[in-house]
């Protein structure tokens, strides 16, 4: 059964090495919400780096690919320039990675996003289907959301709002699965 790839891209308002306060909070919020969103039903995996130190740049991610931004990212690459945030994960399917993204820390965070982040012109995420036990890469991911960024949603790379089946049909997320039933 094919698998949902994520890649989101966003660039912030200041350089990760800059000590203000706003600037630690957003790094300091990236460990617990990883650490949440990988407990959550239909979480598969996200890229981390197998070896190496330094910038994303500089990591060797495996099976993950060589790190890979889009094209209109123009900050730096360096520990003391770096201005930018990415993630890369595998789920089973759409409604799993809404329901983590849109609930808990990371729904806090995504509250917050004004705070850290660079309003921005192109879309901040990407989805697409990839094949049973197959692992997306950045590159993938970068095509993927410039892809969105040129066409719009497609079966190549979509949003939420304008899902696609791995056949390619258009759904919508609530089609997509069950919804994990409220407390209360």
């Amino acid at each position: 059964m094919p698998q949902l790839a994520l890649y989101t891209f966003g660039v912030l308002k200041s350089r990760l090495a800059d000590p203000a306060p706003l600037t630690r909070e957003f790094h300091d919020h990236g460990e617990a919400i990883y650490r949440t969103i990988g407990q959550h039903p239909g979480y598969l995996a996200h890229a981390e780096a197998v070896a190496g130190e330094g910038t994303h740049f500089e990591l060797d991610w495996g099976a993950w690919g060589e790190f890979a931004v889009p094209a209109w990212y123009d900050g730096g690459r360096t520990v003391e320039t770096l201005a930018m945030a990415a993630s890369l994960s595998l789920w089973t399917d759409p409604r799993s990675a809404f329901d983590a993204v849109y609930t808990g820390l990371h729904r806090a965070a995504l509250n917050r996003r004004q705070d850290w982040f660079e309003r921005a012109a192109h879309p901040g995420y990407a989805f697409w289907w990839v094949p049973d036990g197959a692992t997306p890469t950045w590159r993938a991911g970068v095509s993927r959301l410039e892809h969105l960024h040129a066409y719009g949603p497609a079966p190549y790379a979509f949003t939420f709002p304008r899902a696609f089946t791995p056949e390619g049909t258009a759904t919508r997320i609530a089609d997509t699965g069950p919804r994990p039933r409220r407390a209360g």
